[in-house]
């Protein structure tokens, strides 16, 4: 008669909670670490978000299966130490993994995307989500309880995933950079896998070897990850930020966010305009009232405060509020590229659309929208329902100019001109020509009015610029529009159609 297996001793139910709390809860703030991680290599879009969860929920998935296979193998706790600390293992490699992975994978592609975020999040992931099951296997010594372990189980799992989820997104992406928030929870788990393994050192004899050997290899993983280069000077809650000193020109200074050249501010001369779609914003302002005339403006995004500051300069005495989501970007502007907030320029740190429904009617002569997410308009600032709220803010002759970005075909550009000629009855397009022929991509610069547009009197001053440069109006527009669609707050696919 062969003799009886022995059932592995149940844990404790608190230890048994604890990890499926703590395992499902580390997986969620990889996911949600990992969308800032990639960022400065492939954007902030939808498909990276979208990448970042289906390669979680992959990782997720298949550690359960293989967690529940291993389980029943062998005994499930020989297992858990090792997970908790080849998990703090794989999470120190992140670093490296992404951002020597990243140089290599810039752009925006689909595989490098997918890539790039299974090198975020899939390996740690994956490991960690091996442990739920086996901690199941464990707690089931009856099999008419086995509805109640589970259950009970699965939703302690889920209550860690959703902490998780809210600390880090509330606390500590505010708190501390990425990086730190990587490393640190690699000491965690791995402080968890050895305290566990120690625990159950009686229970698994032979293991202080296989412990001092992963020990070695998550040292090495985590000193990779500290020495990982950086692509980022300031890392603010929601942007990588750098600036860049331009060789070229003293006092100059490039404003990098998450790669991408975002703003280009003068130290020495804030009239100093380098940016072709900037000078079309300039030209507009310079011919919206007499020469030296003060205005109101409202600035939808602050990005380097390059337009606020240009108005400041030119036209004496205007009132001006910036609405700008990125308080960390404010303290970066402050700090490295000039800007000095005061009674004439006031900041208002909070989310560019919520801001502008809380300002009066009728109080502006201009509204600049330049609020991007990488080179992305956000889809709630695209929509027929903000263009609606940006002509109730603007006056009878005011200006409302905004900035979008596109590539051939030019399809998000022909819609947002349909979205915003849905709230205005007057409007006209500034960009180059390749751009409108579909040639190449480009910053494209909408404006609409309750009035007339200023367009005679902006084409000297466009023309001085020196580089080619159309303005679309009337029958031109409409047949540069043709059949788009407008974009609405139910239905705003702008990261699609850029996608074509």
């Amino acid at each position: 008669m062969p003799p009886m297996e022995t059932k592995p001793r149940a844990l404790p139910s608190a230890l048994a909670t604890a990890l499926a709390f703590g395992a499902s809860g580390a997986v969620l703030v990889l996911e949600i670490v990992a969308l800032r991680l990639v960022g400065p290599y492939v954007g902030v879009t939808l498909q990276v978000s979208s990448s970042v969860i289906g390669v979680s929920l992959a990782a997720i998935a298949y550690g359960a299966w293989i967690g529940g296979r291993l389980a029943d193998r062998f005994d499930p706790r020989a297992l858990l130490a090792p997970a908790l600390i080849l998990g703090a293992i794989g999470t120190a490699i992140t670093l490296p993994l992404v951002r020597w992975g990243g140089e290599v994978l810039r752009g925006g592609a689909a595989p490098a995307v997918l890539l790039l975020a299974a090198l975020a999040v899939f390996l740690p992931a994956l490991v960690l989500s091996t442990i739920p099951p086996m901690v199941v296997k464990l707690q089931l010594a009856d099999l008419s309880q086995a509805g109640t372990v589970v259950g009970r189980l699965s939703s302690i799992g889920t209550l860690g995933a959703i902490t998780a989820t809210l600390v880090t997104g509330f606390v500590f992406v505010a708190a501390m950079p990425s990086s730190v928030i990587i490393l640190s929870l690699a000491v965690l788990l791995a402080v968890a896998g050895f305290a566990l393994g120690w625990w159950l050192r009686h229970d698994l004899p032979g293991t202080p070897r296989v412990r001092a050997s992963l020990a070695a290899v998550g040292l090495v993983g985590a000193g990779l990850g500290a020495a990982a280069p950086t692509p980022c000077d300031v890392e603010t809650a929601y942007h990588c930020a750098s600036v860049v000193t331009d060789p070229a020109r003293d006092g100059g200074r490039t404003l990098m966010l998450n790669s991408a050249r975002h703003s280009y501010v003068d130290l020495n001369d804030p009239t100093h305009l380098e940016f072709e779609y900037v000078k079309w914003i300039g030209a507009v302002t310079d011919v919206l009232a007499p020469a030296g005339a003060s205005i109101d403006a409202l600035h939808l995004g602050g990005g380097g405060f390059t337009v606020p500051a240009y108005v400041r300069a030119t036209r004496p005495g205007s009132d001006q509020l910036v609405l700008e989501l990125d308080g960390g970007l404010v303290d970066l502007d402050e700090r490295d590229l000039g800007l000095k907030p005061g009674p004439d320029l006031r900041i208002q740190v909070g989310d560019a659309r919520v801001g502008l429904t809380g300002q009066p009617s009728a109080a502006y002569d201009l509204v600049v929208g330049d609020a991007f997410g990488h080179l992305v308009v956000p889809w709630h600032l695209a929509t027929r329902e903000m263009a609606a709220e940006v002509a109730r803010a603007l006056r009878p002759g005011g200006v409302y100019a905004q900035n979008v970005i596109d590539y051939p075909p030019n399809r998000f550009i022909r819609a947002e001109l349909a979205t915003v000629a849905a709230a205005f009855p007057n409007v006209a397009l500034i960009a180059p020509p390749a751009a409108i022929a579909g040639d190449r991509g480009s910053n494209f610069v909408i404006l609409a009015s309750h009035g007339p547009l200023p367009i005679e009197a902006m084409w000297p001053r466009l023309a001085a610029l020196g580089e080619a440069v159309t303005v679309l109006s009337g029958a031109e527009l409409d047949a540069f529009v043709a059949d788009a669609r407008v974009l609405t707050d139910d239905y705003a696919p702008v990261d699609q159609l850029l996608a074509g």
